[in-house]
């Protein structure tokens, strides 16, 4: 379902594993700041309504969506780090760059996940243009960084 029919930041919260244990890496990604801070505040905010302990957050930050990926890595490698959130926007604008970022991130958060054994979840927007990214950043559509801290809750009880 695209955002367009669902509010990204209303979700199930039925049967959610106990997480005060939990230790979460989020990776923000620099460029279009304005987007990715909105989306930081709301991943941090789900998680902390979620049974999270602060201490037990960590932040870092990456220059561009492209090198969450490699972010994403340095704290999935890491023992005490249960479940890594990564948080950027690319907006379409003029040219492709979009779909070779967009694709590459996927595919580099996918194989992170996978080599690792945890979650690492997606928390990118795709949108066409900047209103879409603020729509979806705390906007008209909800906030995906809450979308992504829920998913990364989610994953642990899988």
């Amino acid at each position: 379902m695209s955002s367009a029919n669902k509010n990204l930041s209303e979700f199930s919260t039925a049967g959610l594993p106990d997480v005060s244990q939990k230790r979460f890496a989020i990776i923000v990604a620099e460029w279009n700041t304005e987007v990715t801070e909105v989306l930081f505040e709301g991943a941090y905010k789900t998680l902390i309504e979620n049974g999270v302990k602060a201490e037990n957050i960590v932040r870092a930050n990456v220059p561009g969506s492209y090198e969450l990926s490699f972010g994403s890595q340095v704290f999935a490698q890491k023992a005490d780090i249960d479940a890594v959130i990564a948080i950027g926007c690319v907006i379409q604008g003029e040219t492709k760059h979009n779909d070779y970022i967009n694709h590459a991130v996927a595919q580099g958060l996918t194989n992170v996940s996978l080599k690792y054994n945890k979650p690492v979840i997606f928390g990118v927007l795709t949108p066409n243009n900047q209103q879409q990214a603020l729509d979806r950043a705390g906007g008209v559509h909800g906030n995906k960084g809450d979308e992504a801290a829920i998913t990364a809750i989610k994953m642990l009880a899988f």
